[in-house]
């Protein structure tokens, strides 16, 4: 009997567990793109900090504070969902070099408002807008490029670098803003983020052109349609299912805006507590992206994101149910962790598993889902938590974020067995 013919074993690789810098070593232009998006992201993040300093030196009112959100906010629902639809009928490198042209000139505007002492809330808020307006546009025509720039296998790794841009950003800009404000005064502030922005500018610069995918006469016949963006959404579950597993965890389980009770009640605490525990997350969710390296070999990426919202949703539940403060920030950091692994392999599914006509469009309903999920989730935690407590607010909505994901998945099984080596919207 003759022996059976062994195949040979493909050579054991060291198994990553960093994260994967393939991308920056194989795309020069990829490479230009992070690089730049890092260093505007984090001026961004410092000017955020610095408006909202002014507004209150200026007004010496919480409430005029807060009002530096909505501006922000509304803009960015509305021209996200029209922005991702633009990105679908131009080419992708002006629209992105153009708005973060503005947003440039934005800075500017900043920086000379300062200089000159013209300190009125309404000039900020306006610029606050239209910075807005420009994150809305630019950022739907950034994500659709991606998928241009890499081959398919290294999308996560794309996105692992990408939660890690913005993650680092959101944690460093406040402190360097402060810092800045400190010792120099807004206006220095918002020259560096101008200055910053010359990093984008220049990435953006020199990308090829990037027009979208299909004839002439598809794209003149979907010009600006947000309307045929939803549409192909609705006939996509899984692509759906994205969007809902991220509310469920956004939506239902985000007590952000319970912490500042819950480091009073709960750890006897002060304003500095309450800001560990919002720090928190983001450090898990950054740790999440440095060792990112094992998403990789991830195939079943459905499976991959309905644990991690689940693990979302289970973190925030055991959180609250602890009245140990160290404990209770190591599982908001695990949760940051999971939010991590979720927003990877969500991103690589939209950039995958959507034709490149439709991804600006689709880009653009990823922002409106991402901007205005935790601010209903904000206000739905403290609405319970004012009716009842906090601690029944973040338990009930961390089981009711791994019930929700939990019926999501019975209701769509194929999500689950969604395979990334033959992506199917």
């Amino acid at each position: 009997m003759s022996p059976v013919p062994v195949e040979p074993r493909e050579p054991v690789t060291k198994r990553r567990i960093l994260a994967d810098l393939t991308p920056l070593r194989t795309s020069v232009d990829y490479r230009r793109l992070w690089i730049g998006n890092t260093i505007s992201w984090l001026g961004q993040a410092m000017t955020a900090l610095a408006v909202s300093l002014q507004v209150y030196d200026i007004t010496h009112s919480s409430f005029s504070v807060g009002l530096v959100g909505l501006f922000s906010l509304v803009p960015l629902v509305v021209f996200g969902l029209y922005g991702g639809a633009i990105a679908d009928t131009v080419d992708r490198r002006k629209l992105g070099l153009y708005s973060s042209l503005g947003s440039c000139g934005l800075s500017v505007a900043l920086a000379a408002g300062a200089f000159a002492g013209f300190h009125h809330v309404w000039f900020l808020y306006s610029v606050v807008a239209l910075q807005a307006v420009c994150g809305a546009l630019n950022s739907p025509a950034r994500s659709s490029m991606i998928p241009r720039l890499l081959p398919p296998e290294q999308l996560p790794a794309a996105n692992a670098l990408s939660s890690m841009t913005t993650t680092s950003g959101t944690m460093l800009g406040p402190m360097l803003g402060g810092l800045i404000v400190g010792l120099w005064g807004y206006q220095a502030a918002y020259t560096v983020d101008a200055v910053a922005f010359s990093a984008s500018l220049y990435a953006m610069w020199r990308l090829p052109a990037m027009r979208p995918e299909g004839s002439e006469e598809g794209v003149r016949r979907k010009r600006a349609s947000v309307l045929d963006g939803l549409r192909f959404l609705a006939t996509r579950p899984n692509l759906r299912m994205t969007f809902f597993s991220d509310m469920c965890a956004m939506v239902l389980a985000h007590p952000r805006a319970l912490f500042p009770a819950v480091a009073v009640v709960w750890f006897a605490g002060d304003a500095k507590t309450a800001g560990l525990l919002v720090a928190a997350p983001a450090v898990g969710a950054l740790l999440g992206a440095v060792f990112s390296g094992w998403l990789g070999r991830i195939r079943r990426h459905g499976l991959a994101i309905l644990c991690a919202v689940a693990g979302w949703g289970t973190a925030i539940a055991v959180f609250g149910l602890t009245r140990n403060l160290w404990l209770g920030l190591f599982f908001l950091a695990l949760a940051g962790c999971a939010d991590t692994v979720s927003m990877v392999f969500r991103s690589t599914m939209l950039q995958a598993a959507v034709p490149d006509e439709m991804r600006g469009r689709l880009q653009g309903v990823f922002i409106v889902v991402v901007a205005g999920g935790p601010r209903l989730g904000d206000f739905i935690a403290g609405s319970v938590g004012d009716l009842s407590s906090p601690g029944v607010a973040v338990v009930g909505g961390g089981i009711a974020c791994v019930v929700a994901v939990g019926l999501l998945a019975l209701r769509w099984p194929r999500f689950a067995r969604y395979d990334s080596r033959v992506p199917e919207a």
